[in-house]
C-alpha cells in the first residue's frame, strides 16, 4: 500500500471520529442489533468518545439472550424423561430455565455434549447409534443454514437417531417490533451477509433507518460517523456500510437451501413476546428430524425468575446496571438471566467493561 492511501485511509478515520466527538444534533437513539456489535463497541472504547446525545441501545441481538425459557424446558424434558443426549453450544448449557439448567441436569446424570457446529453433533449420533441425539438449534439466518446441511446430512447417512430442536429466528420481525424503541439500526452484518439488503431498504421505505455495518474499529466508527450524519438531516435512510462482505442480493444459494427445508412459523422472543412468523421450522417432509414431533412433546408453560430484567434490557427499556441483582446475585460466574450467560449478550458486556 502506498503511503499516499495510508493517509488517506487515516483521514477518513480520523473525520469519522470528529464527527462523532462533535455531533450537536439532536439526541439520537442507536440500537446495535448484534451482541458481538454490543461487545466490540465496548472492547474498543467507542461508547467513552459519544457524547450524551448519542445513546447506544443493546438490541435483542444474541441468540442465546432472545431464545425463551420454554425452550430450555423443552431440552430439560428431552434430557431428563425422554433420556436423549443433548448437543449444544456452550453458551447454552448454563442459560436458566424455569426451575434449572442443562448444567445443573449434567450433574444430576443427563447427558449433555457440547459441540462447536451441528456436524458435531450428527458425528456424534452417527458414532453413538444407542442414543436418542438431540441438537438445540438456536441462531438467527447466519447459522440457520449450518442446521438444514447438518439435517440433510443425518438423511444422506441414515442416522435415525438424530434429531434438533429448533428456536431459528429471523430478524425482519423484530426490527418491526422494536422499531419505536430506538431512532435507527446498526444492523448486523453477519446477518445481511446471508439475506442481503432487502429488508433494510425496505424498512427505510416506510420509515425506518439504519446502516449496514462490519466489526473492525473502522467500520463501526464510520457505521456510526455515517448513521448521525444522516440522521440529523431529518429523512429516513438505509445505508450499507459493509459492503466488502454485504451485497445487495446477499447468498442466494443459502436462503433456497433454508426455504427448501424450513419454514416460517410464530416464535416467542424473550423480553418482546410472541412475533408472528419470526421463527423457523423444519417442514413436514423432514418431520422425522423434529424433535418436537419425534418425541410428541407437549407444551410447556416457562417462567423466568422475577428478579431478571433480560426482557426489558433486550427491549432497550432499561440498562443491565439498573437491575438490581446485576453484578451482585447475578454475575457471568453464576448467571441469572440469559443475557449475562452470554458471551454476545448486553449484561456480561457491561459487567466486563464496566457500562454504566
Amino acid at each position: 500500500m502506498s503511503q499516499n492511501s495510508t493517509n488517506t485511509a487515516g483521514d477518513k478515520k480520523k473525520s469519522a471520529l470528529d464527527i462523532l466527538k462533535n455531533y450537536s444534533g439532536p439526541e439520537v437513539r442507536i440500537m446495535e442489533v448484534c451482541g458481538t456489535h454490543t461487545h466490540e463497541i465496548f472492547r474498543l472504547g467507542i461508547r467513552k468518545i459519544l457524547p450524551k446525545n448519542i445513546r447506544l441501545i443493546s438490541g435483542p441481538g444474541c441468540p442465546v439472550c432472545v431464545t425463551p425459557v420454554i425452550f430450555i424446558d423443552e431440552a430439560l424434558l428431552l434430557a431428563l424423561e425422554h433420556g436423549c443426549t443433548i448437543c449444544t453450544f456452550g453458551d447454552l448449557v448454563r442459560v436458566p430455565g424455569t426451575s434449572s439448567s442443562l448444567q445443573k441436569a449434567r450433574g444430576e446424570g443427563a447427558k449433555v455434549q457440547v459441540v462447536y457446529s451441528p456436524a458435531d453433533a450428527v458425528d456424534y449420533a452417527a458414532a453413538h447409534p444407542q442414543e436418542q441425539v438431540v441438537f438445540l438449534s438456536v441462531g438467527f439466518e447466519t447459522t440457520t443454514p449450518s442446521v438444514c446441511l447438518a439435517v440433510q446430512s443425518a438423511q444422506e447417512k441414515g442416522v435415525e437417531n438424530f434429531s434438533v430442536l429448533t428456536a431459528n429466528k429471523t430478524m425482519p420481525g423484530a426490527y418491526e417490533a422494536m422499531k419505536d424503541s430506538t431512532d435507527l439500526y446498526l444492523y448486523p452484518g453477519h446477518v445481511h451477509a446471508i439475506v442481503g439488503t432487502g429488508i433494510c431498504e425496505e424498512l427505510a421505505a416506510r420509515g425506518v433507518s439504519g446502516v449496514c455495518a462490519g466489526f473492525t474499529a473502522a467500520e463501526l466508527v464510520t457505521a456510526l460517523a455515517v448513521a448521525v450524519t444522516k440522521f440529523e438531516k431529518g429523512e429516513p435512510f438505509f445505508v450499507n456500510c459493509y459492503p466488502r462482505v454485504v451485497r445487495p442480493q446477499g447468498q442466494p444459494a443459502a436462503v433456497r437451501l433454508v426455504d427448501s427445508m424450513m419454514e416460517p412459523c410464530d416464535s416467542e422472543w424473550r423480553g418482546i413476546g410472541e412475533i408472528p412468523l419470526s421463527g423457523m421450522k423444519l417442514r413436514d417432509s423432514y418431520a422425522q428430524f423434529d424433535a418436537r414431533i419425534k418425541f410428541n412433546l407437549p407444551k410447556v408453560e416457562g417462567k423466568s425468575n422475577p428478579a431478571c430484567r433480560c426482557g426489558e434490557v433486550l427491549q432497550g427499556k432499561c440498562l443491565p446496571s439498573d437491575c438490581k441483582v446485576f453484578g451482585k446475585v447475578c454475575t457471568p460466574e453464576h448467571p441469572i438471566g440469559a443475557c449475562m450467560v452470554s458471551g454476545e449478550g448486553a449484561c456480561s458486556a457491561f459487567y466486563l467493561y464496566g457500562g454504566e
